[in-house]
């Protein structure tokens, strides 16, 4: 007689063990009442052993494993047969076998009640259903769908009904969880709290086996569930996760500053009176800092701030449905806690939603159903939400009055990249690279922070003045890969340090124009004057103290061969501008703006009344600088607000500009008798101070006598340049 090796626990003792017990009753109501067994039992054999194992039935294995789950009774049985030599204890009978599986569930139906599922499991359940409101029958449809997602026995076995519509999955889980299949289409309708919060989603485009058309909130969900007591938010660790610590304040943020006037006492209010409904869409380029926003006003308002993540843990983009199901889910599990969430790469969710929405309605996929849904998500949801993209193209209309602020975040002006640039940077570069790379328009603070992080790892290794070069290569290239000009060390266009509109020879104060400016934010202003009396600079220098970009435009840029082409650059330019919040700059206009009288061809004329009427309509600050006066348009003239008129510099200005070169170039301060030879050169200019600097770079200048001499040598390609021998 073979040996009893009762010292092993068999399998179905391990399966009721690990507290599965409620699993052998689904098990079996798939398996009589749903009909499965008609692929579990084969002709000679079980479709799986195991199954056949924990459910009792280990007897009609052709095995070792038949000696395990043998009753008294039955060893009794088969050493009677081993005495007489009967194997008929290895002859599978598909009838008998069928019949003692039925057995087996009546059985387990009267014990039904009284089977528990794994304690870790109904502690956990019984907190969720308190936070988030979910009745019994939720309750036990979430049991089914976490085991289903779980027990691979459980999942296998589901998989043999096959496919399932929505219609045939309402009577299965009627039959498994013992419930009428009017509750289980009222607990699974996409407006039920099951769906609303996004534990269970029912999948109802075509048919699918049952695991599949019972989706729970992520992949995690079940195991996180499963694994011992927990706080309900860690269900969404995978999909929503407490950000960290802001890295800026709101003071960085100083160009949004109206309109943090208003978002920030908005949001106070809307936490202190849990408002439902509140929803933020902050939309701008990448890089600038929206991430960062939403995470310093979090800090500012004392509150959590939790991210709906746009990547997996393997770095691969999360689908749009699931980023829906894990913000609703955190709407409801995260609703009595002081919160906010930000939802960012929102417009892979306003894009995609449709997809979502189909499935989740059965293949509706009007767009009247979708924007319903999304705009009803966007009523009800009980935690503000800051929606973060890189374009607000994304949005529908329709969705875009549904969010309470819509703010633009731009690249931050030049004082205030120099600010932040300071903060991110500051330790590896000295003022002036710092004032270099702020002058790029296009400079987001990620590139800047992202730069210094890297250099800021190898330091050591490549000491101070190597590290200064490696941040200002870093950002660079990174400018240049997104389609920027990149940072010139040497930018024939950048202000000199010696630059002081004190300088500038002109019939008005210049410093109170730049404060009139800031104040209207309008203007239209014609620079006229010789060549190198400082127009094109004072533009920039503007600016500079406006903080705004400044947008310059050249006949090279807007004049094209084809016809109206040039009609549709110029109205290009200024829309540009406005748009960007931008100074522009019309660099010689005079190439635009004729006078018609004298146009030979048609076009000459359109171009000019294309310049006029864009002039007219334009809401920002537009210059327009000239070194021809005469001839241009009349009508233009009067467009200007304010002419102003930039001369030679005047003796005394001339003077002081040559004192601050010597200083600047390490030459000795000029003495009298330079200063007799500066005040015969009558048309001095801003610019021919410039062009001698530049020519110091290859032609290195000696003293303040050898600077004289080669401005000299500037006015003298100048007409009436210098002045007769005399005394001033």
């Amino acid at each position: 007689m073979p040996p009893r090796r009762r010292t092993r626990p068999s399998v179905a003792q391990v399966y009721q063990e690990d507290n599965h017990e409620i699993c052998t009753l689904w098990l079996l109501r798939l398996l009589v009442p749903l009909g499965a067994q008609r692929k579990f039992v084969n002709r000679n054999d079980f479709e799986s052993g195991e199954l056949a194992q924990v459910l009792g039935l280990g007897r009609w294995i052709d095995n070792e494993s038949e000696y395990w789950d043998l009753t008294e009774d039955q060893e009794e049985d088969i050493d009677q047969d081993e005495d007489t030599g009967n194997s008929s204890r290895r002859t599978f009978k598909v009838s008998r076998v069928r019949s003692e599986l039925r057995g087996l569930h009546r059985a387990a139906e009267r014990e039904s009640q009284s089977l528990n599922l794994p304690p870790a499991l109904r502690t956990n359940l019984d907190r969720v259903a308190a936070l988030v409101g979910l009745s019994a029958v939720d309750v036990r449809i979430l049991e089914l769908a976490v085991m289903l997602h779980s027990d691979s026995l459980l999942t296998e076995t589901a998989q043999w009904l096959g496919e399932l519509s929505t219609v045939k999955l309402f009577r299965t889980l009627s039959v498994l969880l013992d419930l009428s299949e009017g509750q289980i289409r009222e607990a699974l309708a996409t407006q039920a709290v099951l769906a609303r919060t996004g534990l269970v989603t029912c999948e109802r485009m075509g048919a699918n086996t049952l695991d599949c058309k019972l989706e729970l909130l992520s992949t995690q969900f079940a195991d996180t569930i499963l694994s011992g007591e927990m706080d309900p938010v860690d269900l969404l660790r995978q999909n929503v996760a407490p950000c960290p610590p802001a890295q800026l304040t709101l003071g960085d943020y100083a160009h949004i500053e109206p309109s943090l006037s208003v978002l920030q006492p908005y949001l106070t209010q809307a936490l202190e009176q849990r408002r439902k409904g509140v929803n933020i869409f902050v939309y701008g380029s990448p890089g600038t800092g929206k991430t960062q926003l939403s995470r310093a006003l979090a800090a500012a308002l004392g509150c959590e701030l939790f991210q709906v993540a746009s990547e997996d843990e393997d770095g691969d983009a999360v689908k749009a449905d699931q980023r829906w199901r894990a913000y609703r889910a955190a709407q409801s599990i995260l609703a009595k806690r002081q919160v906010m969430i930000a939802f960012d790469e929102a417009a892979d969710v306003f894009d995609d939603g449709n997809s979502f929405i189909r499935r989740l309605f059965g293949g509706k996929d009007s767009a009247q159903t979708s924007k319903a849904w999304i705009s009803r998500t966007l009523e009800e949801n009980l935690i503000p939400t800051l929606w973060l993209s890189n374009d607000i193209r994304c949005l529908d209309p329709a969705f875009v009055r549904r969010f309470d602020m819509v703010i633009e975040l731009p690249i931050p002006p030049r004082q205030q990249r120099q600010h932040i640039l300071n903060e991110a940077c500051g330790d590896l570069l000295d003022t002036k690279a710092l004032a270099r790379i702020a002058e790029s328009e296009e400079l987001a603070p990620a590139v800047a922070a992202r730069a210094a992080s890297v250099v800021r790892s190898i330091r050591t290794q490549l000491g101070t003045e190597a590290s200064r070069n490696a941040v200002e290569l870093l950002i660079g290239n990174t400018l240049q890969a997104q389609g920027h000009p990149t940072i010139l060390r040497n930018d024939p266009n950048r202000l000199p340090e010696t630059y002081d509109p004190a300088f500038l020879q002109t019939d008005i104060d210049l410093a109170s124009l730049v404060a009139g400016l800031a104040r209207s934010g309008q203007g239209r202003l014609c620079l006229y004057g010789p060549p190198g009396t400082g127009k094109t600079a004072y533009a920039r220098w503007m600016a500079e103290k406006l903080g705004m970009p400044l947008h310059v435009q050249r006949g090279s840029d807007l004049i094209s061969k084809w016809v109206g082409d040039s009609e549709k650059q110029i109205c290009r330019a200024f829309r540009q501008a406005e748009q960007d919040n931008a100074l522009l700059l019309i660099d010689e206009v005079d190439g635009f703006l004729q006078d018609r009288r004298g146009a030979k061809q048609s076009w000459e004329v359109t171009m000019v009344n294309e310049m006029l009427t864009q002039m007219e309509s334009y809401s920002g600050i537009f210059m327009a600088s000239t070194n021809l006066m005469e001839g241009l348009e009349p009508a233009a003239l009067r467009r200007f607000d304010l002419k102003v008129k930039f001369d030679y510099l005047r003796p005394d200005q001339a003077w002081e500009l040559l004192t601050r070169h010597c200083s600047s170039l390490g030459l000795e301060a000029p003495q009298l008798n330079q200063r007799y030879q500066l005040d015969r050169l009558c048309k001095l200019t801003p610019g021919d101070f410039a062009a001698v600097a530049r020519q110091h770079r290859f032609r290195p200048i000696g003293s303040a006598t050898m600077l004289v001499s080669a401005l000299d040598g500037e006015c003298a390609l100048k007409q009436g340049g210098r002045g007769g021998i005399g005394f001033v």
